[in-house]
């Protein structure tokens, strides 16, 4: 790029900052001003245009004919009066200029005219009508539009005197442009005023719902809102309310799992302090007699150890892993053979070729997994079925065991429930707080197959 082309980039992105800034100056600050702004800048554009429309054009035609008509009538009777001479025939033609033309003509003899050209109202036809009479008589005029409001005189001057002629003000004044003037004000203000009403219903939405996200942030319980405004501003609120339900839930959770950390810590904790109350406090103390409190020990930290880990990866969740394209039939191949070798148990697989989901690999890796070997444990036959709609994809895990009785199956999705004696409840609750995760949902249902059916519902 030349020096030249440079400094005129420059030069105009300098001068259109500029102007952004003076013009934000006197921008309204708020979305309601500006709001307004919008819709009145296009409400007196529209407005002129049509005021420009009708005056510019229609009423300038229109009064042009009007004057032409009145320029021509005035000047046919000056021509009479010039041609007749008799008196008698010159009041003849006065009153039928009166009875036809509707023109009241006054003759006065030796009278001058001091001024001359016309006074000026609204509108083209003082104009119109001073044009039109230059053009058609040689002599000075005034035409005064002040003198009555019901008529218009006109005054000629002729050599021997001065002849005045009144016209009807109504053949030469248009009055419906005072109509329309007072048509299009009032109809910009309505049209204003609506809107203005319309935009505060909207506005006052949108204030609602940045309140209620601001309270929401203070650690205050606004509750649910109600939807109100526009269709976007509906959804926001819908997506605002089930964002406050997800972090209740997400908080309900988790300290419901600090309060279960010291209940099952508790156990192995004191196993641990009675094994060292027993210990030999003195003498000789062969390490045959300490292996098997030792392996007690031993145990016992390591079982402290599975439930910190299980805690830590409840508590950490995967909110931190990017989502990815994943090629679905691959992702569930590698998983099943995982899954097979881990349990000796081979799993029926069904998925379309060719389908790709969006989804976070390692998270969803992990919630599959844990609900395949669940239900390995339970079933001798596993099933991991996948079906498509236009706008979902959903995981059907299914066994033949015992199942879970339909009471039961809320419970068992929350933290600290388990039917294993060892079990810390807490492998579904992670499973379904992924899939919550990814804009999904996890439900248990009954099984084709007489167990368990666990249902993963995605959106594609």
């Amino acid at each position: 790029m030349s020096r030249g082309a440079k400094f005129w980039r420059v030069l105009v992105e300098q001068v259109s900052r500029r102007a952004e800034k003076i013009v934000r100056r006197f921008l309204p600050r708020s979305f309601l001003g500006r709001s307004l702004l919008i819709v009145l800048f296009p409400l007196l554009a529209t407005q002129g245009i049509a005021l420009e429309l009708f005056y510019g054009n229609f009423l300038k035609v229109v009064s042009r004919r009007l004057t032409d008509s009145v320029a021509s009538e005035v000047v046919l009777s000056l021509n009479a009066l010039e041609r007749l001479k008799n008196p008698q025939d010159k009041a003849w033609f006065v009153s039928q200029a009166w009875s036809h033309l509707h023109l009241r003509e006054q003759w006065q003899p030796g009278m001058k005219l001091d001024h001359f050209g016309s006074t000026h109202v609204l509108g083209p036809m003082d104009d119109d009508l001073v044009r039109d009479l230059g053009s058609a008589i040689a002599y000075p005029f005034y035409i005064s539009w002040n003198r009555d409001p019901r008529k218009v005189r006109i005054f000629i001057q002729l050599p021997d005197g001065v002849l005045i002629v009144d016209a009807p003000r109504k053949r030469l004044d248009m009055g419906q442009i005072w109509l329309f003037v007072a048509w299009t004000v009032g109809s910009t203000l309505l049209l204003f005023m609506l809107a203005s009403l319309f935009m505060s219903r909207q506005v006052r939405a949108i204030r609602m719902l940045g309140h209620a996200a601001e309270q929401f942030g203070l650690g205050r319980d606004v509750g649910l809102i109600r939807p109100t405004g526009a269709q976007e501003v509906r959804k926001a609120a819908v997506a605002f309310n089930r964002m406050q339900a997800r972090i209740h839930r997400f908080v309900a959770q988790r300290t419901r799992v600090l309060a279960g950390v010291s209940h099952d810590l508790r156990t192995p904790l004191t196993r641990l302090r009675l094994s060292l109350v027993m210990l030999p406090q003195s003498g000789v103390v062969r390490a045959e007699d300490l292996r098997q409190d030792i392996d007690d020990m031993v145990g016992d930290v390591v079982e402290m150890e599975n439930l910190i880990g299980t805690y830590l990866a409840f508590v950490r969740g995967e909110g931190m892993e990017k989502i990815e394209e994943v090629s679905l039939r691959p992702f569930l191949k590698e998983i099943v053979a995982a899954a097979a070798r881990a349990g000796g148990r081979e799993v029926r697989l069904e998925v379309s070729p060719g389908l790709v989901v969006p989804m976070r690999p390692d998270a969803m890796r992990r919630t599959l997994t844990n609900l395949i070997d669940n239900a390995s444990r339970h079933g001798a036959c596993v099933s991991l079925i996948v079906r498509v709609t236009p706008d979902k994809v959903m995981f059907l895990v299914d066994d033949n065991g015992p199942g879970i009785e339909p009471d039961r199956r809320e419970r068992v999705l929350t933290a600290f429930e388990s039917s294993q004696v060892n079990g810390t409840g807490l492998g579904l609750t992670i499973s379904r707080d992924i899939v919550r995760a990814h804009g999904g949902e996890l439900t248990l249902e009954d099984s084709p197959q007489g167990g368990l059916r666990v249902r993963i519902t995605l959106p594609r």
